[in-house]
């Protein structure tokens, strides 16, 4: 089955905070997991695939960049987007369907943002998803705990399906590129 590792938003403002904003849930663990998995994905000769988003530093600088500590592979694919969604208004799409992968591997930031669309928008594309569900975070907000917004999404897009395809959570020591979506089937 081809695969592909699809890192969104891990960029340095929005890991680290900015005078706007707080620093992300357990940031230094987040990093931790996300390299972890990067490596697994270089043992399988899995494609890495970054997305950064525009609104971050205004698109530019330090603080756009992939964080200094996220291990990125030289051949990383990445692309930049505008909206909350990775795949609207970029080539994501064309790109993923251009290597044939059919399981998608998702990581990164924010969790009731960026990563629940990515997870819902690639299942209704044609993907069956593993989400990292200790390799996203986001920050509190006015209702809930930036651990609760984690839990919830980890529960709630467990499962989550339409139609031929769904996505699962699984943890970053699990053997994410042996995907088990067909026992669920």
């Amino acid at each position: 089955m081809n695969q592909a590792l699809l890192i969104i938003d891990v960029q340095q403002e929005l890991i680290e905070g900015s005078q706007k904003t707080r620093a992300v849930f357990n940031k230094s663990q987040l990093i931790s997991n996300i390299n972890m998995v990067i490596e697994k994905a270089k043992v399988f000769d899995i494609p890495v695939i970054f997305v950064r988003d525009t609104d971050i530093a205004q698109g530019q600088g330090e603080g756009f960049q992939i964080h200094e500590r996220i291990n990125v592979p030289a051949d990383s694919k990445i692309f930049d987007k505008a909206t909350t969604n990775s795949f609207h208004g970029t080539e994501l799409l064309s790109h993923l369907r251009s290597l044939q992968i059919k399981h998608l591997i998702i990581m990164g930031c924010a969790t009731e943002h960026c990563i629940d669309s990515a997870v819902r928008t690639a299942t209704i594309s044609g993907f069956d998803v593993t989400l990292v569900g200790d390799g996203h975070s986001t920050t509190d907000n006015e209702v809930l705990s930036a651990e609760q917004i984690i839990k919830h999404h980890n529960q709630t897009l467990n499962g989550h399906y339409n139609v031929e395809n769904f996505s699962i959570v699984r943890n970053s020591e699990e053997e994410l590129f042996n995907p088990t979506h067909n026992s669920y089937r």
